[in-house]
Parts: C-alpha cells; structure tokens; sequence
C-alpha cells in the first residue's frame, strides 16, 4: 500500500480531520509531511508518530519505557525489513520469524495494541493476502495476529479481507 493511502487511513482510523497533503521524496519514495508550522517531516513512522500524537492517542506509542522501545524496534522493522521489494524467500523467513515471536503474544508488546501492530498490518497484507490456506496455517500465530488485527474497529478500511479457515479443510488420514 502506498505510504500516503497508508498515513491517510491511519489518520481516518486516529479521527483526525483529513487534509494533509502527502508527498514522496526519492528513488524510494518516501513520504514527506509539510506540517501547518511550515516543517517538513519525513518517513512513515515519523509521520505515523506525529499523527499518533495530533490526536492525543499517544497510549498507541507504548505506555512504559520497555513497551516504547517494543514500539519502536517494531516501527523499524517494518521500515527495514517489510517496505520494499520482497522476493518469496525473504517473505517466508520474515513470516517464519514474526510466527516464532508471537508465539505467546496478542499484539506486538505482548498485550497492548499499538501503532506497531498497525503499521505492521497495513505493511504485511500484500503478503497474507496471497498465502494459501496451508501457509496461513503454517503461520498459525502470525494468522492469529493478523486476524485479531483486520477486525479492530476502523482498521481493514479499504484493504479486502483476508479469509482465515477456522476448520482444516484437508486431513492426513486415509
């Protein structure tokens, strides 16, 4: 998803009027916010915390010191590890070690829903949408997550939904 329609959901989502107008800069394009002020700020998750914080949601950046590092070793992942071109491999390795890591979670800081687990959303879904019924359940945690995640309220928006099987359609028995 483009980082405009991105930040402009998550602005939807924060219900902050819309309205800012979002450019792109580079050979990676990435976006760029010319704030009221006349300041420019540059990068999803720069602009994605500026938002947070417009809307005085700031609990969505984490609440301890712990769990706003978490935030942010996540919002950085997502930057390095998700945006730009993926081939099958990296994907599968991205999705096994995320699938390891949320084992005994319920969002990314464990029990709190944050921005991390939004932006991570909106960055995987390309990815979950084209997964088998198989591979969604090889990732069964990651599913779980992604799940939880596409029916907070307001969340999904435009982004089609991803079809999780609750029952096994295929068994090994004869």
């Amino acid at each position: 998803m483009a980082a405009a329609v991105e930040l402009t959901c998550l602005e939807r989502w924060l219900g902050l009027r819309g309205g800012r107008k979002y450019g792109a800069q580079g050979e990676r394009q990435v976006p760029v916010l010319q704030t009221n002020n006349g300041l420019s700020l540059t990068g999803l998750t720069t602009i994605a915390a500026y938002l947070v914080k417009q809307a005085n949601k700031e609990y969505l950046l984490g609440n301890t010191a712990e769990e706003k590092a978490i935030v942010q070793q996540w919002l950085e992942y997502r930057v390095t590890r998700i945006d730009g071109p993926c081939g099958k491999e990296e994907v599968r390795i991205l999705l096994k070690d995320l699938n390891s890591y949320l084992e005994d979670k319920v969002y990314l800081t464990g029990y709190n829903f944050t921005l991390a687990d939004v932006l991570l959303y909106y960055g995987l879904h390309r990815f979950i949408v084209d997964l088998t019924v198989q591979e969604k359940e090889k990732y069964l945690n990651v599913s779980r997550w992604f799940c939880h995640i596409q029916h907070y309220p307001g969340i999904r928006q435009h982004l089609s939904d991803v079809i999780f099987v609750k029952n096994r359609l295929y068994t090994n028995a004869h």
